[in-house]
């Protein structure tokens, strides 16, 4: 509404996100290539706002907590610096080295798809998101996919983090990175030397413009006494006397209202930090414990039906697969009885055959029998045909010895095949035998598959009565609670170091991949400041 003052603006944004933690947050705009902020004690529109139509603002966070872990209560807070942060990396407006980019990329994937699963997540599925800061991306020779596959390997280790953990852990991490929730604006020194101040959560920084990563000097809040400007001129004053007064200029007025409008901001909130909570902020870290709890005790009781669930359907899948083994083998049994049903038949066939071709060959041993005799029986008075017909009676002797013999093969013959017919005979009876044992077996399995099935539904655990989503925070369950956070601590400095040694896996793997000649000044920077064993903390504690 016209009559607007900035607050009532940023009230009402603030409601529409269920934002309590306020403090942090500003309306920013833009005019004449300079940031600015909406003021809450003035008109909307008395502001130097850009006359266009509509009138553009962002919802940015203003100010950055030193510990976003013990500072952001509520999880939107949380979601929103997450959002923020990350689109500074990916922007390059904060530096991040490639190794924690990729820890940060896994993180971020966590936050935006739940766990990793071989089966959903294939390759390729993080191809069309923007995860690596374009510069990390320009400095090695290594394919997309090739990324994707680095980033997939941490992301699968994070199994069993909700989005708010996984952001809350990227979160973490990026407050170490030595840009992070510092404001940089261009100055000179009396002698109108260029340098860069630096304005965040600890205090006030000098840089040198080439260098945004290690400052030169450091003016912790706690150790000003004093901060004004008039006009261009800005003056720190030390609480220490003994310690120069710190003066330089800006390029504009309008940037000098816009630092000291951060310091005094960041001084509040630093000087906030070492008090006790207000009685709102206790209630609301009060709420996110129990919420925190709630959530846990929750993802605890879904996990159980989870698991259930898989064991319910392993079960089931042991249970189809053994039923479709009995299956095979019942038709494999009904097979094999078949053929030795086909067996018997032509082993009983052969029998007929070799019987009749016996009683044949019987009945021509006979019929040379009484040739023979009646060729004995013939008076043959010549000697010529004496001779004939003794020859013609051995060979008939003969003849009848060799139909003796083959029909006394043939018996045998026919008495082996009887007997391979008995044993085909049995052997299609313990066929049968089988094939009824696996019919019953079946059944069985079927009743059971069935039953089995049917588990998820009658899981009392399954079933999401009211009386489940009611707590009872007693003092046992808060004491409880303490111990579980201390372990998580001893739990996080081991995953830290972990974490370290992770980090310093893959830089040592794609160190071989990188193009040196596409290092930026901030590159060359990081890798002196990390051969030094420099970190943001250390380097502010020495400055």
């Amino acid at each position: 509404q016209v009559k607007w003052k900035g607050k009532d603006l940023f009230d009402l944004v603030c409601r529409t996100l269920g934002l309590r933690e306020t403090w942090f947050f500003g309306l920013q705009y833009t005019i004449k290539d300079t940031v600015a902020w909406l003021k809450m004690d003035k008109k909307v529109l008395d502001h130097d706002v850009p006359t266009e139509e509509p009138k553009t603002f962002h919802f940015l966070a203003k100010f950055y907590p030193e510990n976003a872990e013990e500072e952001l209560v509520q999880e939107i807070t949380q979601h929103l610096f997450f959002l923020q942060v990350k689109k500074q990396i990916l922007d390059e407006k904060i530096f991040c080295p490639p190794e924690a980019s990729v820890l940060l990329a896994s993180y971020a994937v966590q936050a935006k798809y739940g766990d990793y699963d071989p089966n959903v997540h294939k390759r390729g599925f993080l191809a069309q998101e923007e995860l690596l800061p374009k510069r990390v991306i320009n400095l090695y020779q290594m394919t997309p996919e090739m990324w994707e596959e680095r980033i997939t390997a941490w992301y699968a280790e994070h199994r069993g983090r909700a989005r708010d953990e996984a952001e809350m852990e990227y979160l973490k991490i990026a407050q170490d990175l030595e840009m992070y929730g510092v404001n940089y604006f261009a100055i000179r020194n009396k002698k109108g030397t260029e340098l860069l101040l630096g304005v965040d959560a600890l205090g006030l920084h000098i840089y040198d413009p080439d260098n945004r990563l290690t400052p030169k000097i450091s003016f912790p809040w706690n150790e000003i006494r004093n901060i004004s400007y008039s006009d261009k001129e800005f003056t720190i004053k030390p609480l220490d006397k003994k310690i120069d007064v710190f003066k330089f200029n800006s390029s504009k007025l309008r940037v000098n209202k816009l630092i000291l409008q951060l310091c005094i901001g960041n001084h509040d909130l630093f000087m906030r930090r070492r008090k006790a909570d207000s009685l709102e902020v206790q209630q609301m870290k009060a709420q996110a414990r129990e919420e925190k709890a709630r959530k846990q005790m929750e993802r605890q009781r879904l996990a159980r039906e989870k698991q259930m669930r898989e064991e319910a359907e392993r079960t089931r899948d042991e249970l189809e697969r053994r039923l479709m083994q009995l299956k095979e083998e019942a038709t494999m049994a009904n097979e094999a009885l078949m053929r030795s049903e086909e067996t018997a038949d032509l082993l009983a066939e052969k029998a007929q055959i070799t019987e009749e071709e016996a009683k044949l060959l019987a009945q021509k041993a006979a019929e040379a029998e009484q040739e023979m005799q009646r060729i004995k029986a013939t008076a043959i008075r010549t000697e010529e045909e004496k001779r004939l017909m003794e020859q013609k009676v051995l060979e008939a002797e003969m003849l009848a010895l060799k139909m003796a013999e083959e029909s006394e093969r043939r018996a045998k013959e026919a008495d082996q095949l009887k007997q391979d017919l008995q044993e085909a005979r049995e052997s299609e009876r313990r066929a049968k035998q089988k094939l009824l044992e696996i019919t019953s077996k079946s059944s069985y399995t079927q009743s059971m598959n069935s039953s089995t099935t049917a588990l998820p539904t009658d899981l009392p655990s399954f079933n999401l009565i009211s009386e489940s989503l009611s707590f009872d925070f007693k003092d046992t369950d808060m004491k409880r609670l303490s111990m579980e956070i201390e372990k998580e601590k001893v739990e996080y400095m081991e995953k830290s170091k972990h974490l370290q040694e992770q980090l310093n896996e893959l830089k040592t793997e794609i160190e071989a991949l990188k193009l040196k000649e596409r290092e930026t000044a901030l590159d060359i920077l990081h890798n002196e400041n990390s051969s030094r064993g420099n970190s943001k903390h250390n380097t502010i504690k020495k400055v």
